[in-house]
């Protein structure tokens, strides 16, 4: 094994993998939008296994992508080669109290840290509002919570190791900043993630508050709100029936139009769980039981971050849109604050962004929508959600991502043959 040092050196020959397969079997992903029929898929119960399908890829001149828990919207995972389903490899592998580390197989889904990091005394710094998703997906997009405090899942990364596309196995850690900037957000192009460590936080209770107000109401308490909690969100309601359309409770005393899904979590003390709350809008629990809430059913998402000093100029503008152009589009639009980082393709590489998330049913046409949205944020130098449904090409990339030049010279060392590259990643970054 080798610490981000890359061997040049051919495959072993490889036969076909050991590993479960099947061939001309079709992918979809969790909202319907997006399919792939491989040439083979696999499923890798061990390392070595994971090891052999690519070696195989290699050999026979086949691209790979892995697959996770199947929640972008966009294109990263379709593939006419070999498709890596790493579902098999999940488990917390290592906690260091003292550190506040935690390590875990690639496949591990972000639901699954919960109680074993808490037998630890440790817990997960932030989650998003799904936990579903595998981390080295998490990883591979930017996936993130809310908090003007609170960095993605990405800038937690602290070690990987990964399949090269020489067919190697490779660690990347602390030591090789370089490198570790590069695969912090690195959309599979880099290679295989096998396992992974992330820095993690003291184990924590949160205290849910969930409020309605007016949208003037939103808009006059909007930096005070950021300011003074841990976690701050929301999300606008263009119509009374929006909130439901995300499995989310509406107000039980207010009509929701124009007003704001609030939520705030801060961090609570409790002597002992006798003091749990389940209360509806004022839950009291365990960080890991408080994040996750609604959203169950499928649905399509633009999702882009602009500076946070631009947010509220920039979320009135969509509303604008909506109410213009778009009055059929019901969903509401959520807004979340993400800290900066410094992962290379970062969404918040270099900025405290604000995050804009627009919402479309499976099976509509939501083309024109998302193409107006991407048009009116324009002016805000927005950047895009990798897992969702975006209209970046290499040219917008060029101005926004200050090192993309060097994470490219980087995949290009991992992966010099492109064969972790597709359509849609070869155009962002060969």
């Amino acid at each position: 094994m080798t610490t981000a040092n890359l061997r040049r050196t051919a495959p072993d020959r490889a036969a076909t993998p050991s590993a479960p397969f099947g061939t001309d079997v079709t992918w979809t992903n969790w909202g319907g939008n997006q399919s792939a029929t491989p040439a083979f898929t696999v499923r890798p119960r061990t390392e070595q296994e994971a090891l052999a399908a690519v070696r195989f890829a290699i050999r026979e001149g086949l691209p790979v992508r892995a697959v996770g828990s199947g929640h972008s919207s966009s294109p990263l995972v379709q593939t006419g080669g070999v498709l890596m389903d790493m579902s098999a490899l999940s488990a917390i592998t290592g906690t260091d109290r003292v550190r506040r580390r935690a390590r875990a197989l690639a496949g591990t889904t972000i639901n699954a840290f919960g109680d074993p990091l808490w037998e630890q005394g440790l817990a997960l710094a932030n989650q998003g509002d799904i936990d579903k998703q595998q981390i080295a997906g998490a990883l591979a997009t930017s996936t993130h919570g809310s908090g003007k405090d609170l960095g993605s899942f990405s800038s937690a990364l602290r070690w990987v190791k990964l399949i090269n596309g020489y067919g190697d196995i490779v660690e990347i850690g602390e030591g090789q900043l370089r490198e570790l900037r590069a695969a912090q957000v690195a959309l599979g192009t880099l290679g295989i993630f096998l396992e992974v460590e992330l820095a993690v936080a003291d184990r924590y209770y949160l205290q849910e508050q969930i409020t309605y107000p007016t949208w003037s109401e939103t808009a006059a308490t909007w930096q005070a709100d950021i300011d003074s909690n841990r976690h701050y969100s929301f999300l606008w309601c263009p119509e009374d029936d929006s909130c439901e359309l995300l499995d989310l409770p509406g107000s039980p005393e207010h009509r929701m139009g124009n007003r704001s899904y609030t939520k705030r979590y801060n961090v609570a003390e409790i002597q002992d769980e006798a003091g749990i709350s389940t209360v509806e809008g004022a839950r009291l629990d365990r960080s890991y039981r408080i994040y996750p809430g609604g959203f169950n059913t499928p649905f399509h998402e633009l999702e882009y971050f602009v500076p946070s000093e631009l947010g509220l100029t920039a979320v009135e503008a969509i509303q604008d849109l909506i109410r213009t152009k778009h009055p059929d589009q019901k969903y509401p639009v959520e807004v979340r604050w993400v800290k900066a980082d410094d992962g290379y393709m970062s969404q918040f590489q270099g900025r405290d962004s604000i995050v804009i998330t627009l919402t479309t049913e499976p099976g509509t046409d939501y083309w024109q929508f998302f193409r107006d949205a991407d048009a009116v944020l324009r002016d805000f130098e927005p950047r895009a959600h990798w897992g969702k449904i975006h209209f970046m090409t290499r040219s917008r990339l060029e101005r926004l991502y200050p090192e993309l030049d060097t994470f490219i010279q980087v995949r290009r060392e991992f992966d010099p043959r492109g064969m972790f590259l597709n359509d849609h990643t070869r155009s962002l970054f060969a």
